[in-house]
């Protein structure tokens, strides 16, 4: 079996080790364009801050540990330009020599993975401006950095890379502007959760320019929309990514959205003997079972090591991706799994969500700190459809529980009944997974009804409804919805008669728990009463951009 494989970083490497370790006679080549193999794309922008010092701790392997270990051929600086598919062989260019050759194949499987996407922006081609998506991306911006000690910075586009390097060009002292072209960074996120980010961001001295596209880059400033300018001695463009398909396209291979390779769940091209795997493939999202373009690094490896199974007949499927992410920024950790609430609403899914804010363990336990979680579920049948967390520790353990229940279509009854590990250094006996579950169950049961940080707005001045706040008197007077009348909820039983029976009651408290136990029992004297989900302490990090606080006393407790 000759097995050639184009492109060398996850899916690439790990279909090649896959193969060894399944044929140890077979004749293994790996061509790749960069100089580098089976690198963490994700620490490249750590590279840049200084935290990963070493280079040589970007890549896991090397062509000559390649040879070593797995008897595999890579070759660097080797790009493949054109597929025979009648003669089963690939034409390939050494970039360092210009020389061309043919080599033959019995299976191909395509790993070229996507490229930065570049606007057409005047000035986009200038020295001080960079993408990041390979080693030399990141040698490059870290040698200017070093070498030209920039003073301003500016990063285009608010994904991860976005968000990281900004994070790492901070800590080196550069004063950085993040230009958005939509209301949010993050669109992993809802626009509720994306807030916190913002204000972490803001709040280290990096400044957002939120609905708003970069016109043109001009030596030391970047233009924007409004005709206004940001000085910048370095630009980072960072707006996404487009798969590497001119090759499968070119060999006549069936794309499909944006142009990304279509396989089957073997990861098999149309051609039956090339398969492809990594960022350049279409997948299918689990959530919604449509056609998506999801690009990490987790996916790829699986991908990898799938299409090599199969290619010596070991039946072993890609069931799709959930674009499960985890991402630091600065001490703060945000991590999301399935679909945001948008994305769920703009396929006209019946949805809901809970917002809550647990500690990651025990609160009597010291070290405790708040997160906050936001869990998208099916208004009908209470499956689980996406979360996303906001917090310190004990982030990606929640996040990864909840990624399991979606892939195995939980509902809120399931997860609720989850024996997750507790011990007070780690947790609580209610883990926060399941009193998310424990709050879908009693919304889907009717023990209380909801309303959202966006609908408090319109509700102020409303003389039909009663707007109730339910904290201490302390935490009230730090601050409070306008119009709210003040009732805390150990006194609610005696003072009840201050509320109009006649009109619904919406009852807000800082985190959304005594304004839980307020509702029922109001409901159960008959009031309409709807509790705030998140509580004032999420309507104020939202419409506000209070930054996320680590430590908060218990529920009722002034300080």
């Amino acid at each position: 079996m000759k097995i050639v494989i184009v492109g060398g970083v996850a899916g690439g490497a790990s279909a090649a080790t896959r193969l060894r370790r399944l044929d140890e006679k077979a004749q293994i080549t790996i061509f790749e364009r960069s100089g580098y193999v089976s690198y963490a794309n994700c620490g490249l922008p750590y590279y840049i801050g200084g935290i990963i010092e070493d280079p040589e701790e970007l890549t896991l392997q090397t062509p000559d540990s390649f040879w070593e270990r797995f008897r595999i051929d890579v070759r660097t600086k080797h790009e493949v330009i054109s597929v025979n598919t009648e003669k089963k062989t690939v034409t390939v260019r050494g970039l360092e020599t210009g020389k061309e050759f043919e080599e033959s194949y019995d299976k191909l499987i395509l790993a070229p993975g996507a490229k930065a996407f570049k606007p057409n922006i005047p000035g986009i081609d200038s020295d001080n401006v960079f993408t990041l998506r390979t080693v030399e991306d990141t040698f490059r911006i870290r040698d200017y950095a070093v070498e030209k000690s920039p003073k301003t910075a500016v990063v285009v586009g608010g994904g991860f890379i976005g968000v990281e390097v900004a994070e790492n060009l901070c800590e080196l002292g550069v004063d950085v502007t993040i230009v958005e072209g939509t209301s949010q960074l993050m669109n992993t996120l809802d626009y509720d959760m994306a807030s916190m980010v913002h204000a972490k961001l803001r709040s280290k001295g990096i400044k957002l320019r939120l609905d708003t596209t970069v016109q043109s880059i001009e030596h030391n400033k970047v233009t924007l929309d409004d005709e206004s300018y940001v000085e910048a001695d370095m630009v980072l463009v960072s707006v996404g990514v487009v798969p590497e398909t001119d090759l499968a396209g070119n060999a006549g291979l069936e794309l499909g959205i944006r142009n990304a390779i279509i396989v089957n769940d073997k990861m098999q091209t149309s051609d039956p003997d090339i398969y492809a795997v990594g960022d350049a493939v279409q997948v299918k999202n689990i959530v919604t079972e449509k056609d998506s373009l999801i690009s990490l690094a987790g996916p790829a490896n699986k991908q990898g090591r799938i299409a090599a199974d199969n290619i010596y007949g070991i039946e072993n499927t890609f069931k799709g991706s959930l674009g499960s992410s985890v991402i630091k920024v600065f001490d703060m950790t945000v991590a999301s799994t399935g679909i945001p609430e948008k994305r769920a609403v703009a396929e006209g899914i019946e949805c809901d969500k809970v917002v809550l804010s647990p500690m990651s363990h025990a609160g009597y336990y010291p070290g405790g700190e708040v997160m906050t979680m936001k869990v998208v579920f099916e208004k009908k049948s209470l499956k689980i459809l996406g979360a996303q967390i906001v917090g310190f520790s004990g982030v990606d353990k929640r996040i990864d529980v909840l990624a399991t229940a979606i892939s195995d279509s939980m509902t809120a009854e399931m997860i609720k009944e989850l024996d997750l590990a507790y011990a007070p250094p780690y947790s609580s006996a209610k883990d926060p997974v399941n009193m998310a579950g424990f709050m879908i169950e009693n919304i889907g049961k009717g023990l209380v009804k909801q309303f959202h940080w966006n609908e408090i707005e319109s509700k102020i001045g409303d003389d039909t409804i009663t707007l109730l706040d339910v904290r201490t008197p302390a935490e009230y007077n730090r601050g409070h919805v306008e119009a709210s009348l003040h009732i805390p909820v150990d006194d609610l039983r005696e003072r009840m008669s201050e509320l109009d029976k006649s009109k619904p009651v919406y009852v807000m408290c800082q985190s959304g728990l005594r304004s839980y136990i307020a509702c029922r029992i109001l409901s159960q004297e008959g009031y309409d009463c709807y509790n705030l989900s998140g509580g004032y302490r999420f309507y104020s990090m939202v419409t506000k951009e209070v930054k996320l606080v680590s430590q908060s006393y218990p529920c009722g407790m002034d300080k």
